[in-house]
């Protein structure tokens, strides 16, 4: 069923984003793609499927397609997972990039195409051309997910993929602080627990003394 809790967008990459899809933040863990309405609210909350293109695959979709759907796409999480977690920390190779044949036939599923359009709201302005897909059946709502991962493969510089440092937290993340100093998932989540226990730490040290 679709999570209470909103999704967390904390890593800077939607790719990796889409990684702590599932994530303990409090005490429970949480996996915001359990079934086909999980999958579908984390994409409008990740705002990579119009909401219009959502609400025609649920009228669409025939019973137990999309939560079929939703296996996929944690089947491509955890694969994908598997390989950031394994290249995290230093920068990727020329030969590690055939592990990612599997996103590849992925990509080339895609349908993609330009279009002009009018600006919005004023009729004044250029046109302006834009980039859009056909979303010919509920399988081309992984094709952003896949994109978004080979962005983050092309884009970021994978010796600043970390995992956060927070003893039982699970996130990842694109480090781009200044120095790259960046370890915790979010200061409000695993900083401040990290400060708390630092904090108790130097209490009982203190009453030792």
């Amino acid at each position: 069923m679709t999570q209470s809790m909103p999704a967390l967008f904390l890593a800077d990459s939607t790719g990796l984003d889409f990684l702590n899809s599932i994530a303990t933040p409090i005490d429970t863990p949480l996996d915001w793609l359990d079934d086909g309405e999980g999958l579908l609210s984390w994409l409008a909350q990740a705002r990579l499927v119009p909401e219009a293109v959502l609400e025609d695959m649920r009228r669409r979709a025939i019973p137990g397609e999309l939560d079929r759907l939703a296996d996929q796409a944690r089947a491509l999480r955890e694969w994908f997972r598997a390989f950031v977690r394994a290249h995290k920390g230093q920068p990727l190779h020329a030969a590690q990039l055939a592990e990612l044949e599997p996103l590849n036939q992925l990509l080339k599923r895609d349908e993609r195409y330009s279009e002009i359009v009018a600006q919005e709201h004023d009729a004044s302005l250029a046109p302006r051309l834009i980039q859009t897909r056909h979303w010919s059946s509920p399988a081309s709502l992984l094709l952003p997910v896949a994109e978004a991962m080979a962005q983050l493969v092309c884009t970021e510089d994978f010796s600043y993929v970390k995992a956060c440092e927070g003893p039982t937290c699970t996130l990842l993340f694109a480090d781009h602080t200044r120095g790259h100093a960046r370890r915790w998932c979010s200061m409000s989540l695993c900083g401040n627990r990290a400060k708390q226990a630092a904090h108790r730490h130097r209490m009982k040290t203190n009453q030792k003394n």
